[in-house]
């Protein structure tokens, strides 16, 4: 079972304060043709928008509840034949490609828990790409200040939604309670730095087209945020 389908139900709420990033993916998906992959498509919160625009979306997702509602909310929008929902994995996308975009947005990447699953998850996204087609996702590192206030403290995120961060410097892991009296869940989640990311890239076979330290193109200043466009080579 993924640990999303205790909080599918509430997951919305849990995540409706999130909308910066939404047309940072919409405009890449403009920019390519042909059916772009998001990894992580969770309900649809990104995939929908995109779909809305006239393009196909690959939607793959570990949690069958939250792809259900994914087609739940594309139905709603008039757009249901535009999302192919699969059930998959970040190191095992179920879809052979090629295709210009793949996207992974909200911090899915955090969810591997060491250099060795990036690694993997990041050749598998490369082998999704046609030459010269891109990959984009985010993460972030946590700063002094975010541990400090958050660290073993139960935060009302939205009304009626608690969480709990632990954090382990030493380790890079994050454990995230996520409660509701619909349900709750325990995430373990890993950051790695900038420099880590940018050179599994590399190991990886891709160029950096971008990075920024958030979705309005600001530098990336190695604090918290990270913003990455990375290319597969055209040849």
């Amino acid at each position: 079972m993924s640990v999303y389908d205790p909080i599918a139900a509430y997951y919305d709420t849990w995540s409706g304060s999130v909308l910066e990033d939404i047309q940072f993916y919409v405009d890449l998906a403009r920019a390519v043709e042909g059916p772009i992959i998001e990894l992580g498509v969770g309900t649809g919160r990104i995939a929908v928008p995109i779909a809305e625009t006239g393009a196909d979306v690959v939607g793959v997702d570990s949690s069958a509840k939250m792809l259900a509602l994914c087609a739940l909310r594309a139905e709603r929008a008039g757009v249901r034949e535009r999302l192919d929902l699969r059930i998959g994995e970040l190191q095992q996308p179920p879809h052979n490609g090629p295709v210009q975009l793949v996207i992974v947005p909200f911090r899915a990447y955090l969810h591997l828990a060491s250099d060795a699953e990036r690694l993997v998850a990041l050749q598998a996204a490369f082998a999704l790409l046609e030459p010269g087609g891109q990959l984009a996702f985010d993460v972030f590192r946590p700063s002094e200040e975010d541990i400090a206030q958050t660290h073993e403290r139960w935060l009302e995120r939205e009304p009626g939604i608690w969480e709990r961060a632990e954090w382990n410097e030493s380790t890079r892991e994050l454990v995230l309670s996520i409660w509701a009296t619909s349900g709750e869940t325990v995430m373990h989640l890993h950051w790695a730095d900038a420099a880590d990311w940018r050179r599994l890239l590399d190991v990886a076979g891709f160029e950096i087209a971008g990075e920024y330290g958030w979705f309005d193109g600001r530098p990336l200043t190695e604090d918290e945020d990270m913003v990455w466009i990375a290319r597969r080579p055209r040849s």
